[in-house]
């Protein structure tokens, strides 16, 4: 079956350096050759003519996906993912981002955007489908379905897979500065996150699944708990955190992290994986006691007015070119079985864009929809947390003011007596 196999070129530059050495006699001259390969991602499909259908009918289909979740053909030799889908299929693409499913939530559920493609991770898949924010999709519009991996089939957030196709998967760890933090990664647990010894250099997430995860972590509940008691507790240890933390963040790890800011901060392990890419100095442990296994799937809510087409660009990602292109442009997992079967053996054996399978069936959980109340007593008790943490940090705005009042007139009054005395003299 070669229509899946890999299909890339190699260019090969050949840089020439030459030096002249001129003398009296004669001229000598030495040339190196340095060979550099670079990949050239190349996009090779099944069936052509499937993709034909929808060429002459000038339609459009809105995405709306995580920041930095699809290759965009900024790195030299990769795919441009929806130019490529709109060469292939003339249905052009608006593409929007968010920066948490909470957010995604909150802007579907306003009603005030229609929206064809969205990509929630599986908790909030469960919930939209509980809500009937997403529709049923026609899996015979979707053969590359085929591709995906027997244990992405049927998962507990979409049962029956009728509402969601997986896009990419991967776990939650802690990326850490290797020159200022000496721990022995195997024993690097999610209590690092509250050591006062970094006091001010910790990062936090700023959503509060993410958050409640970790805390439930620590206290040893379950990743999906809606004890009232159990979630307070959580609560509280939260708040405990706050006297460490230097801030809530989400795509802002990576500017603070890079650029040595902060020195811990928990991390999704694609996103940690290209930060150390272009940072050595970071390291990526995925905590001893165990961490969230997620999973992003492709939905298409309620209100698309394109579904067949949407259904298209669901197939589309599900190509093993374009699912390699996904892998390699944003370092999240792959559910497709072609496409990993591309990935180099350096990646599929680096511990953590595939973890081992002891740590995954004995340390991971996948997010489970809550029910309406342990949803609302997380967000009831998220929102204290962060308004006590903004009360924190707004009782130092009137003494500032004040501060900067008497420092400006102070800076008025030596002008006008520098002043005064030039006049005299």
């Amino acid at each position: 079956m070669n229509f899946f196999l890999r299909k890339t070129a190699l260019l090969m530059a050949v840089l020439s350096l030459s030096a002249a050495v001129c003398g009296c006699g004669s001229d000598s001259q030495d040339t190196e050759t340095e060979e550099e390969e670079i990949e050239i991602q190349t996009l090779t499909v099944e069936d052509e003519d499937y993709y034909t259908r929808f060429q002459d009918d000038n339609l459009t289909i809105n995405v709306y996906n995580w920041g930095e979740y699809i290759s965009d053909g900024s790195d030299e030799g990769t795919l441009d993912i929806n130019a490529e889908f709109t060469a292939l299929t003339g249905i052009k693409i608006n593409y929007t981002n968010y920066a948490t499913n909470e957010e995604l939530y909150a802007k579907l559920k306003g009603g005030d955007a229609a929206y064809d493609i969205i990509i929630p991770s599986d908790y909030m898949i469960s919930r939209m489908i509980k809500e009937g924010m997403v529709q049923k999709l026609n899996l015979d519009n979707i053969p590359n379905m085929k591709y995906i991996m027997d244990e992405f089939i049927n998962p507990v957030y979409d049962p029956k897979n009728e509402y969601s196709v997986p896009y990419t998967w991967g776990t939650v760890g802690i990326i850490y500065d290797t020159t200022m933090i000496d721990l022995n990664p195997d024993e690097i647990d999610w209590d690092l996150l509250w050591n006062e010894d970094y006091a001010d250099q910790i990062l936090m997430f700023d959503n509060p699944r993410d958050a409640f995860a970790i805390a439930e972590l620590r206290l040893g509940y379950s990743l999906n708990t809606e004890n009232p008691k159990e979630l307070e507790e959580c609560a509280e240890l939260l708040k405990e955190q706050k006297k460490v933390i230097q801030a809530y963040v989400m795509d802002e790890v990576f500017d603070k992290m890079g650029a040595g800011e902060a020195l811990i901060a928990p991390y999704y392990a694609g996103d940690a994986l290209t930060l150390m890419e272009e940072f050595e100095e970071l390291g990526f442990v995925l905590p001893k006691s165990g961490t969230n296994r997620f999973i992003d799937a492709v939905c298409i809510p309620t209100g698309a007015r394109q579904k067949e087409a949407a259904e298209m660009y669901i197939n589309f990602l599900c190509e093993p070119d374009i699912g390699y292109a996904t892998t390699t442009y944003i370092g999240y997992s792959t559910p497709n079985s072609a496409t990993f079967e591309m990935l180099d053996d350096e990646v599929k054996n680096d511990g953590f864009s595939y973890p081992d399978e002891t740590y995954i069936s004995e340390r991971t959980t996948v997010f489970a929809n809550l029910s309406d109340d342990a949803n609302q007593k997380m967000q009831d008790l998220w929102t204290e947390l962060k308004s006590t943490q903004d009360e924190v940090q707004n009782k130092w705005l009137v003494p500032i003011f004040l501060l900067l009042c008497v420092l400006t007139s102070i800076s008025i009054l030596i002008y006008r007596y520098i002043k005064r005395k030039k006049d005299i003299f």
